[in-house]
This record gives C-alpha cells, sequence and structure tokens, in this order.
C-alpha cells in the first residue's frame, strides 16, 4: 500500500483515483501530477513502484499544499472573515449557510438538529 502525505492510498484503485483520497488532490490536480512524473494515469496504485511513488511524494511536498498545511490555510482563511465581521464571517460565526442558501427550510445540516419553539397560546373566548 503506497502512503503519501500521511494518507494510506487503496491498492486497487487507479493511480488517478488514489491521488484523489489525499486532502487538497482533486481529479484535475491528480492527473497534473502524474503527467509531471510521467506515470500512466490507468496503472493501478498497487503496481506503482518504489521509484515512482517518491517521485509522487517528493513532487507533492514541492509544488502543492495538501493535507495539514491545507486544512490550517483553509481555518485561517475562515478565521480571518470571522475577525474583520464581514457578512461570510458572521455566517460561519453562527453556523449558519455562507453561500445565499436558503435557511426558511433545508440547511439543517449547518444548523444543526431542529430546536422546536413554542408556539401563541390561543386566547380563550369570553362568552
Amino acid at each position: 500500500m503506497a502512503r503519501i502525505a500521511g494518507v494510506d492510498l487503496p491498492k486497487n484503485k487507479r493511480a488517478e483515483i488514489g491521488l484523489t483520497y489525499i486532502y487538497g488532490v482533486g481529479r484535475p490536480t491528480a492527473l497534473e501530477i502524474l503527467r509531471k512524473t510521467n506515470i500512466d494515469p490507468n496503472k493501478r496504485v498497487g503496481d506503482l513502484t518504489d521509484e515512482e511513488v517518491s517521485q509522487i511524494r517528493t513532487l507533492l511536498q514541492a509544488e502543492y499544499k495538501v493535507e495539514g498545511a491545507m486544512r490550517s490555510d483553509m481555518q485561517m482563511n475562515i478565521k480571518r472573515l470571522m475577525d474583520i465581521g464581514s457578512y461570510r464571517g458572521l455566517r460561519h460565526r453562527k453556523g449558519l449557510p455562507v453561500r445565499g442558501q436558503r435557511t426558511r427550510t433545508n440547511s439543517r445540516t449547518r444548523k444543526g438538529k431542529r430546536k422546536t419553539v413554542a408556539g401563541k397560546k390561543k386566547a380563550i373566548a369570553k362568552k
């Protein structure tokens, strides 16, 4: 099993797909990495030689921001938005959708489990 950037890549997947298991590497980036290292994208991760794996590892360290560095960068960007008090920062702080989605219904992922709010009690009509 190939281990790159602290992630175990699945043996039975194609190299193009296997690289996407690394945080910060999508399909286009994976193809670009394989093109730069002259590795066939259709080759299985289990079939990669140690030399090819080390080529990918050195290229990732030299040219790309992945895993921990990428995560910390994202967190710093969100923290910056919150510190300057921008609209997006306030939405992050309140735990609401950031990109303009409706919140009257839906958005349960961001808001969490429903919190029931009691309705108004009906006034008793006097006769």
